[in-house]
């Protein structure tokens, strides 16, 4: 499949979370950033995090197939959550700017991923992601509690980044913030994998990318305020 970032189209109404972790798992299964049952997003709540749960495609999804859970991993309603709810919980309690987490097997990004290296600064849009680059987590098994650390440490002053041999986490204030950085991330892993079969490339300095991670702050889409 060749992914040529479509134009967002979910309408995250006022419905409530439960509406809105549906309504997101539907809108990357239409944009090809998950397939089936693969992938996982997560929102906070009052009492901890609703979760999509494990085995469910989304469009099966019904309003009883969420999972609430606590910040102890305590299922409050709900059965089988996801099996990274781990790194969704790690995440949501340690990074208080983030509400919403989502998990893909994107074809780019998880292409990428299995190079187990950073994303350089080939483009201005690595921005998007906080950083002059996009980390990559190291490998751990799916589900584990090691997974959940390694991730965290590639998160850190970062709303992106990979899972080696696994995929991508994208991280906002929104579902929406989350999505549109998803998008934005697996745009990108498409463009380095064709820059990097096309040979040499230059990529910006540490002066270039600080000047875009500055501006992004406050601009649109891609600024940290809700």
């Amino acid at each position: 499949m060749v992914y040529y970032y479509p134009q967002i189209t979910a309408e995250f109404r006022d419905n409530g979370p439960k509406h809105e972790l549906i309504s997101c798992a539907l809108e990357l299964d239409k944009l090809g950033l998950n397939r089936g049952t693969s992938g996982n997003v997560s929102l906070r709540s009052e009492q901890g995090f609703f979760i999509t749960p494990s085995g469910i495609n989304p469009s099966d999804l019904v309003l009883d197939s969420i999972v609430e859970m606590d910040f102890e991993g305590n299922v409050l309603s709900g059965k089988n959550p996801s099996s990274e709810w781990r790194f969704h919980r790690d995440i949501l309690k340690n990074k208080l700017d983030v509400n919403a987490v989502i998990h893909t097997h994107s074809t780019y990004a998880t292409a990428f991923s299995c190079l187990r290296i950073p994303m350089p600064p080939f483009h201005y849009m690595i921005a998007a992601a906080g950083g002059a680059d996009i980390k990559c987590a190291n490998y751990a098994v799916f589900g584990s509690q090691e997974l959940s650390d390694n991730v965290l440490k590639s998160l850190y002053s970062r709303r992106a980044c990979f899972l080696a041999n696994h995929g991508m986490i994208a991280a906002g204030s929104s579902l929406k913030k989350a999505l549109v950085v998803a998008a934005e991330v697996e745009s990108l892993a498409q463009q380095f994998m064709i820059l990097k079969s096309a040979g040499d490339f230059v990529l910006l300095n540490d002066a270039e990318m600080s000047e875009v991670v500055e501006k992004f702050k406050k601009y649109g889409s891609w600024s940290i305020s809700k």
